[in-house]
């Protein structure tokens, strides 16, 4: 392997959120969001500021079909105070293509109307996007949890920015291109798995094919272990950030020119997570995500899903990152900040561990 010597980096933490999963009660549901807005806001403020004094962010990809107006009420909450963003994700089987366009563009029309979220641009709703049980375009063999051919076209179409559901092994779904951002287009006459091939992104060269794809780290660890271990990114209760594995990850993480941008994901809502995750887990996350960066020179920046895509959109059109800004809301005017304390806190009971879907 080359050495890589980047100047920035950008981390992002994209998670599967789905606190109704696994068959949970609206009352458990509403109970893991009540302590991610409790928390949350608070383990950022604690967190090391980055290199240019911001917090750290989160980004919540909350599930179409999950969809409750309370429980993305808890979740604006913390966009508004300026710690996090929703973005866009769907679980779904043997779908059409007509059905699929009314599920986003309603889903989207109700993140922006009903609670401010997502962004315009030149009159269009933007949003990131991860594909539920890691089936984008189509791409389980035997045609499951997804079933719509053509989905890369109609995601770009619909108004994805970028897609953030790769890495995926040991899932059969995962393609060829590794480490990269990278383009992709649709398959001729709509053939599945569009984003096995695809162009990689770099510094000035523009828009290169119908859809942008932000993969995670991926590769194998090995950890004092005789036998060596996946790592692709996740963080999760049975395998929780240790200094080894943030090293790793700067190892492995895609570079576009100087930039490195370093994409991670959890299942954060079950308590399997939630409680190592908000119980110091992140705390530690951002702590040595922040000394491994100054321990390679590089400065460091938190990003949420669409600042992460800002900065390497503006790489592909030849100019310097800017740092990050506040999360835009739908009409385009800066979020209202609050101070912790003036938010009421959202209650909640613990239930027990429920398994994690992606």
């Amino acid at each position: 392997m080359w050495a890589r010597k980047p100047k920035r980096a950008w981390v992002a933490i994209t998670d599967h959120y789905e606190p109704l999963g696994m068959g949970a009660s609206i009352e458990t549901a509403l109970g893991r969001v009540g302590r991610w807005r409790d928390k949350w806001p608070r383990i950022a403020d604690d967190a090391p500021r980055d290199a240019d004094g911001l917090r750290p962010q989160y980004s919540f990809f909350y599930p179409q079909e999950e969809y409750r107006r309370e429980l993305l009420d808890g979740i604006a909450e913390m966009v508004r105070l300026g710690v996090g963003d929703v973005e866009v994700h769907l679980h779904h089987d043997n779908e059409r293509r007509e059905s699929f366009i009314e599920k986003v563009t309603e889903y989207c029309r109700r993140l922006t109307d009903d609670h401010g979220l997502l962004r315009q641009q030149d009159g269009r709703t933007l949003f990131g996007f991860i594909h539920g049980n890691w089936a984008l375009d189509n791409s389980c063999p035997d045609g499951k949890w997804c079933g719509l051919n053509g989905e890369i076209a109609l995601l770009r179409d619909l108004g994805c920015y970028a897609d953030f559901t790769m890495p995926s092994l040991p899932s059969a779904t995962q393609g060829r291109v590794v480490n990269q951002i990278y383009w992709c287009t649709n398959n001729p006459d709509n053939l599945p798995k569009s984003f096995d091939r695809g162009i990689e992104a770099t510094v000035g060269g523009g828009r290169q094919g119908d859809l942008l794809l932000i993969t995670g780290p991926l590769g194998l660890r090995f950890g004092g272990r005789l036998m060596p271990r996946l790592e692709t990114g996740e963080i999760a209760g049975y395998d929780m950030p240790t200094p080894s594995r943030v090293r790793r990850w700067f190892d492995l993480a895609p570079t576009i020119g100087d930039d490195l941008f370093l994409k991670l994901y959890t299942h954060g809502a079950p308590e399997r997570n939630l409680e190592p995750l908000l119980n110091g887990g992140l705390g530690n996350l951002f702590r040595w995500l922040a000394e491994e960066a100054d321990r390679r020179g590089i400065e460091i920046h938190w990003a949420t899903a669409w600042q992460m895509y800002q900065a390497a959109d503006a790489l592909m059109h030849g100019r310097k990152p800017v740092p990050a800004q506040p999360v835009s809301v739908a009409d385009s005017s800066q979020p209202e900040h609050h101070s912790i304390k003036e938010l009421p806190s959202i209650g909640y009971t613990e239930v027990p561990n429920a398994r994690a879907t992606s």
